[in-house]
């Protein structure tokens, strides 16, 4: 665990390079570390800190190293300087460690504007900059139903109507999983690629074994201003041009839709509150356009008037009513009861965070966990999940339905 009180010292370097290069090349095959949307973006190789963040104060532990930090950054870009990628764990009580990395060397690109940061610890040198490495052959994942299968799920959200009934709770999302294998010796970067170049207005991510395409930015920080995009209530796209029309406005109509999507923006707009000032939200929700699937969106905005960094809000917002649920705290207690397994750093934060306390956070969905072989074996487990929002009115075939379609993204790239 980082422990605040004795933080490493680290340098950091920052100078502009040629912005010609396929970044993403520059990756770990086996462990990539990046952070891409529309072709810009920034990647991490190898790691000067790699720690636990689980039980601690994630925020403060950033802030420790960055008030030791030496850096040098002559490019002064959001992902420039000292830079902390982020995975995040939905529930506290999780198995799996939320992570913080600080890679040794991070290679960005930015409307048009390319560097290269090489971090190294006070007492030791800076290591080589990396070569572009050629991709792997391709691969394919063997994926099949996991601890809740479709026939289970259904069976949860008659489970999580119930207690919607009882009171407990005005909505609650519930998850399913897909379990199976990857290749011992798989390319990670494909996967990656694959995703960023099938939804390039997504955020694509790998962490720590964790690599997805989310279409929802949790919070976004740069230069004192607060952004966030809110999405609840889903269609799946039209098989023609008139078809998808219809689909759009039937969710712009829907009122199940539209009640889930009202308790996703007001999570956001309660949690930031109190940090922001002239905090600005769309009166009404647009349809957000994806290659498989219509959102009900809202973008928020504000000005900070405290000093918090982007990993304070995301501990403000997370979890929101998105992922979650309303009333947040009973939602989380229905899922720890229904779903029949851990999420893991399914639907939490993932992210970067830089030296000035500025970066970008996404909630992990349409995602997968790329864990650890034993000795030997010729392939590494993978899990993916796909969840949806519970009201009163929800119908499990529907909902059902909706995974399947949230699924699609990362089951796709993985085939």
């Amino acid at each position: 665990m980082i422990d605040p009180s004795r933080p490493p010292r680290l340098v950091a370097r920052t100078r502009e390079i040629d912005p010609d290069s396929d970044i993403l090349a520059f990756a770990d095959p086996r462990s990539p570390l990046a952070w891409l949307r529309r072709g810009d973006g920034i990647i991490g190789v190898g790691d000067i800190v790699a720690e636990s963040a689980h039980g601690s104060d994630p925020a403060a532990a950033w802030r420790a190293i960055v008030a030791e930090a030496v850096i040098d950054d002559t490019v002064a870009l959001p992902g420039t300087g000292l830079v902390a990628f982020g995975a995040l764990a939905f529930d506290p009580r999780s198995r799996s460690s939320s992570r913080l990395v600080v890679p040794q060397t991070i290679i960005g690109r930015r409307d048009g504007v390319a560097w290269l940061t090489s971090v190294h610890a006070e007492d030791s040198e800076s290591a080589a900059s990396p070569e572009p490495l050629p991709y792997g052959p391709y691969w394919s994942a063997t994926l099949g139903p996991g601890a809740l299968d479709p026939a289970g799920y259904q069976a949860a959200v008659r489970a999580a109507l119930d207690a919607i009934e009882a009171g407990e709770v005005r909505k609650v999302v519930l998850a399913r999983d897909l379990v199976g294998t990857v290749p011992a010796d798989a390319d990670l970067r494909r996967l990656v690629r694959a995703l960023a170049g099938g939804y390039p207005d997504t955020w694509t991510f790998a962490v720590d074994g964790l690599i997805g395409a989310s279409p929802e930015t949790l919070v976004t920080v740069s230069g004192g201003t607060v952004t966030a995009r809110v999405l609840a209530g889903t269609f799946p796209r039209g098989a023609d041009a008139d078809d998808d029309a219809e689909a759009s406005v039937a969710l712009a109509h829907s009122d199940k839709d539209l009640d889930e999507h009202r308790y996703a923006v007001q999570s956001v707009l309660d949690s930031l509150a109190p940090h922001t000032r002239e905090l600005r939200a769309d009166a009404e929700p647009f349809a957000l356009e994806l290659p498989n699937l219509w959102h009900l969106a809202t973008d928020v905005a504000g000005d900070l008037h405290d000093h918090a960094s982007a990993l304070d809000l995301v501990a403000a917002l997370h979890p929101t009513a998105a992922v979650a649920g309303t009333p947040t705290d009973a939602a989380i207690e229905v899922i720890r009861r229904i779903e029949p397994f851990d999420r893991g750093r399914y639907a939490g934060p993932v992210g970067w965070i830089d030296g000035n306390g500025d970066g970008e956070w996404a909630i992990a969905l349409r995602c997968a966990q790329v864990g650890v072989g034993s000795v030997g074996s010729p392939t590494l487990p993978v899990v993916a999940h796909a969840g949806a929002g519970i009201v009163a009115g929800s119908d499990p075939e529907t909902e059902l339905l909706e995974t399947r379609v949230k699924f699609r993204p990362i089951v796709d790239a993985l085939a």
